[in-house]
């Protein structure tokens, strides 16, 4: 079953086509990452999908409902979905435990305020007030008060944002446990190795047009591109692509004695493709 259903999504500022025709599907259960550069039409795209934005035309379900749906619909349809925003504002006076708990309130089943808390690693800091918390612990806040209403579908906006390395990867397991538990989560980021690292299947967006929907193994041919074979040779850096990189090395490993000088086989990243991507359909020239 499809969490989301969209088709011909467009909207439209004037002259500028933020979305132009999207198609998207994403399963239930998901991890799906929509990546794209700063004005690429993922935020509207995205807006729309939560109800917070009215679309032009196109045909859009979430859960099986209609976002622009007003009225019990709409506080029915939030109290299924989580979202954590880019950047929020909340009562700096207030502590994380009364925050946690003060939101559960408005969910028909949260879960266990402590439990979110644990669960984003906030436990030491139950107690302190928002305004105190580190940029890395405030998006945790974010998270925790995104999930506390045990989302079927969960929205994140540059979750990662501001964290430290080690911050990011607990962030990931923690992400990934909610994947467990049965949620579905649609991921915005600019991080290129946390969508490889955590998303089923991405999508690229660009002048509001999807360029490509995929894994990340296979996005942009990425699976089937020619590997670079390079080494060092009397005092120069060489390099050969090839399909078959292995053929390349059993051939250096006959020329040289020992060890071959600085060699490494490089397959194209994720963000080597997503760069290559988007700087084709944007018309760049770096």
């Amino acid at each position: 079953m499809n969490v989301i259903e969209v088709r011909g999504l467009r909207k439209n500022y004037g002259a500028n086509k933020a979305v132009d025709g999207v198609d998207l599907s994403i399963a239930q259960g998901e991890i799906f990452a929509l990546l794209g550069p700063n004005g690429a039409g993922k935020t509207t795209c995205v807006e729309i999908l939560e109800g917070f934005r009215k679309r032009d035309s196109g045909d859009v379900t979430v859960l099986g409902i209609d976002p622009e749906v007003s009225g019990t619909g709409a506080r029915d349809f939030r109290n299924r979905i989580g979202i954590v925003l880019q950047s929020t504002s909340d009562a700096g006076d207030l502590t994380v435990s009364e925050t946690i708990a003060h939101f559960s309130g408005y969910y028909s089943k949260p879960r266990d305020p402590q439990e979110v808390i644990n669960a984003v690693g906030l436990t030491e800091k139950k107690d302190a007030l928002i305004r105190s918390l580190s940029g890395g612990q405030r998006r945790r806040l974010d998270v925790g008060l995104g999930i506390i209403g045990s989302p079927e579908l969960l929205f994140l906006d540059e979750p990662t944002t501001g964290f430290d390395p080690e911050a990011r990867r607990s962030f990931w397991a923690l992400i990934r446990e909610l994947q467990n538990s049965g949620s579905t989560i649609l991921l915005t980021t600019h991080y290129l190795d946390e969508a490889e690292a955590l998303a089923d299947r991405v999508a690229v967006i660009n002048r509001g047009k999807i360029i490509e929907t995929s894994t990340p193994t296979n996005l942009g041919g990425r699976a089937t591109s020619l590997a670079r074979v390079q080494w060092e040779e009397n005092g120069i850096m060489r390099e050969e692509l090839s399909a078959e990189p292995t053929a390349i090395v059993k051939r250096l490993s006959q020329q040289f004695t020992g060890e071959i000088p600085k060699l490494a086989v490089v397959r194209p990243t994720l963000e080597d493709i997503y760069i290559e991507m988007i700087g084709e359909k944007s018309g760049a020239t770096e």
